[in-house]
C-alpha cells in the first residue's frame, strides 16, 4: 500500500470519528477531527462535513468558506453547492441561493440529488414564485418519490395556494 493511500483511510478514519461525535452533538470534538483529517488528507467531502458542523453553530460564513474549498477540490461534487445554497437560505439571502442550488441540481456526483430540489423550492416560496416551487418539489418527489420533506413542502404550499 502506497503513503497516499495510507494517508487517505488515516483521514477516512478520523472523518468518520467526528460524523459519530457530530450525530452526538458534540460539534467541538467533530470540528477538531474534521480539521485532523484535512491536514492528513484534505477530501471535499470532510470540508463539506466540516461546514455543515459550522453551520449547526449557527457559523454559516465558515461553513460557506469550507464547502468552497470541497468544491475547488472536487467541482462534481454536489454536496457543497446544496449546503452553500441551504446556508443561504438560512441567512434569509434566498436571490444568492438559487445559482447555488442550480448548480447543485446539475452536479454529476451527488448520492442525494433530491435535496437541492427541496431547498430551491424553499428559496423559490421566500420569492414569491409559488409555481417555481413547486415544480422544484416534484422534481424531488420524481427521484426519490418517498422524500418527505418534499411531500410535505409540496402539500403544505398547495394548500396556501387554495
Amino acid at each position: 500500500m502506497e503513503e497516499q493511500d495510507i494517508m487517505r483511510e488515516q483521514a477516512q478514519i478520523l472523518t468518520d470519528r467526528a460524523q459519530r461525535h457530530q450525530m452526538h452533538g458534540e460539534l467541538g470534538d467533530a470540528i477538531a477531527l474534521y480539521r485532523r483529517s484535512l491536514a492528513v488528507y484534505p477530501t471535499p467531502e470532510a470540508h463539506t462535513f466540516l461546514g455543515w458542523a459550522y453551520s449547526l453553530m449557527d457559523r454559516y460564513d465558515e461553513a460557506i468558506a469550507e464547502c468552497e474549498k470541497a468544491i475547488a477540490l472536487d467541482p462534481t461534487f454536489g454536496n457543497p453547492y446544496n449546503d452553500i445554497g441551504a446556508y443561504l437560505i438560512e441567512m434569509d439571502r434566498y436571490e444568492e441561493a438559487v445559482p447555488w442550488l442550480e448548480r447543485a441540481t446539475a452536479a454529476p456526483r451527488y448520492d442525494t440529488p433530491q435535496f437541492p430540489y427541496v431547498n430551491l423550492g424553499r428559496a423559490y416560496e421566500e420569492l414569491n414564485q409559488p409555481y417555481r416551487a413547486l415544480a422544484c418539489y416534484d422534481r424531488a418527489l420524481g427521484i426519490a418519490p418517498l422524500y418527505l420533506p418534499a411531500t410535505w413542502a409540496k402539500w403544505l404550499l398547495l394548500s396556501r395556494l387554495n
